[in-house]
């Protein structure tokens, strides 16, 4: 059993059905908030380490999909600087997990890491299923 901090957007479906594997693996979890957390710069970096500051954007972010926020143009100090101003652009869920931090929710990694409850049905953990409807997502 691994101890996992997990950062969520409350009401997401995806974070829910990630912390409901977590919890039948028998992990315990303690969720946080993350658009109420109070980041910085220094706080949000560890959980971006070894992945391209375009693989630490929400996609489904209202401003990443109306193109004012292109995070393919931004270097790591201004996308952790937009991130601490508009949480809603951190892709999800953030965990720590034994000490270290990751962005997304890798299902394999995870389970081969400390072990995931099985999956049914899609694999797809990280997309909005409710995408067509992006009034919902980027509100919740």
């Amino acid at each position: 059993m691994a101890h996992v901090i997990f950062y969520e957007k409350p009401g997401c479906i995806n974070n829910t059905r990630q912390k409901k594997l977590l919890a039948e693996a028998g992990h315990d979890m303690a969720a946080h908030d993350l658009l109420t957390t109070e980041w910085s710069a220094e706080s949000l970096k560890p959980f971006f380490d070894g992945y391209e500051v375009k693989q630490w954007f929400n996609r489904t972010a209202p401003m990443v999909k109306s193109g004012e926020v292109v995070p393919e143009e931004l270097d790591e100090d201004e996308a952790l600087a937009l991130m601490v101003k508009f949480p809603l652009l951190i892709r999800r869920p953030l965990m720590m997990i034994e000490g270290e931090c990751f962005v997304g929710f890798d299902a394999d990694m995870i389970d081969a890491l400390i072990g995931l409850a099985p999956i049914e049905g899609s694999k797809d953990l990280e997309s909005c299923p409710r995408s067509h409807s992006e009034a919902i997502c980027s509100t919740l």
